[in-house]
């Protein structure tokens, strides 16, 4: 067994946890299945595929604690006490994790009970990474040049005056790096720094954890009720558990524009603000603030969190645009915890398919704003743009 390993159930994040307390209320029958996306053609060493198999295997010892649960209820009082319980009583099911290896290319899939198998996406993805730098015997940064790095974006960030959270776990280098940003972000009790995406972390530096959904929450609907209808159908679901609390919107797994013709004014009054993750920020910061303009909402009272490849430099930028207009907040992920002499990987892994009441597989779309981030079956997306309107 490496020294590599998860030791909390609550290495995730945050996004996973308030999407499975949604799920299990209201759609507990419902099977998915997730693929895992080597978007930067990455090669796997010969022995990767067991390796991954021995750690995932190792995870079903994994069992909320009841300091965890503690922290959970008194920092996030919208989880309630029933989904708390279920929480202490889950496990990863290993056997709901596929993992082949042909020559140099991995294959990843994940298939059960959505309530189930939502917490898997993240913790793979930062096992693939960190066993990838692992087995490919790549040397990273000092502890020193790490801690160094990421003190002086922080003093950047903290001078421009903006918020920022680390949302890093899914290409982390690895646990020790991630342990290692957060340590360096704590630091100062004046800061800019909000929180942490990933709930162990946030517990143990003692900061929020942040994130509302993901993607994966407005495909399943578009897979379940129809593309004309999942924004809608997302957010007032979300409404139905969440009451208010948890108020941003992610904004383009449709598009953007698509999603702004179905954010009315109940949502965008409702919601706090809305989540860019592609496309340009400013036009994005455009479109956002006619919005509210449109329904005679201040933008000033509402704000953007920006999480889009974000380094210092688009942060500058976006802040700078958006002074006087618009609240803003920033979630910056692998410069964070992957900056650390290496090139980062590129991978993702996706919700691909709903299973039907009658066991056919309707398959999932995301349709970003940017069109090399399309995903899904080549005649789904077809049919979606058909649907929605959109031309490319």
């Amino acid at each position: 067994m490496r020294n590599m390993t998860f030791n909390s159930i609550l290495d995730n994040d945050f996004y996973k946890i308030t999407m499975q307390n949604a799920v299990v209320k209201l759609f507990p029958s419902q099977t998915v299945k997730y693929e895992f996306i080597n978007r930067g053609k990455h090669h796997f060493p010969e022995g990767f595929d067991h390796a991954l198999r021995e750690i995932v295997n190792k995870m079903a010892e994994l069992k909320l604690t009841k300091d965890e649960k503690k922290f959970l209820a008194k920092t996030c009082p919208y989880l309630d006490l029933p989904y708390l319980d279920f929480l202490e009583g889950y496990h990863y099911d290993p056997s709901e994790v596929k993992i082949l290896q042909t020559g140099n290319d991995l294959s990843v899939t994940v298939e059960g009970l959505w309530y189930r198998t939502i917490l898997w996406e993240v913790p793979l993805l930062a096992l693939i990474s960190e066993l990838h730098y692992e087995m490919n015997h790549m040397e990273r940064d000092s502890n020193e040049i790490v801690m160094a790095k990421t003190l002086e974006k922080a003093e950047s960030l903290n001078k421009l005056g903006v918020t920022f959270a680390e949302f890093g776990t899914r290409r982390r280098h690895s646990y020790k790096v991630q342990n290692l940003v957060m340590e360096a972000l704590t630091q100062k009790k004046e800061s800019t720094f909000i929180g942490s995406s990933n709930v162990h972390f946030a517990m143990k530096y003692g900061v929020k954890p942040i994130g509302t959904h993901a993607h994966e929450w407005f495909m399943f609907h578009g897979a379940e009720f129809g593309f004309k209808m999942a924004n809608e159908l997302a957010l007032e679901h979300w409404v139905d558990v969440y009451r208010g609390d948890l108020g941003v919107a992610l904004s383009d797994t449709y598009t953007t524009d698509v999603f702004f013709q179905q954010f009315d004014k109940k949502f965008a009054k409702l919601f706090d603000g809305v989540r860019h993750d592609s496309g340009d920020p400013l036009e994005f910061a455009d479109k956002t603030i006619a919005h509210y303009q449109r329904h005679s909402i201040n933008p000033l009272f509402k704000y953007i969190i920006f999480s889009d490849g974000l380094n210092l430099e688009k942060v500058e930028e976006i802040t700078k645009y958006c002074k006087g207009k618009i609240g803003v907040s920033f979630g910056i992920g692998t410069n964070l915890t992957n900056d650390v002499g290496l090139k980062p990987m590129n991978i993702v892994m996706k919700l691909i398919g709903v299973q039907s009441l009658n066991k056919e597989w309707i398959p999932t779309v995301k349709l970003s704003d940017e069109h090399g981030k399309y995903t899904g079956d080549p005649k789904m997306i077809e049919l979606a743009k058909e649907f929605l309107r959109i031309k490319d």
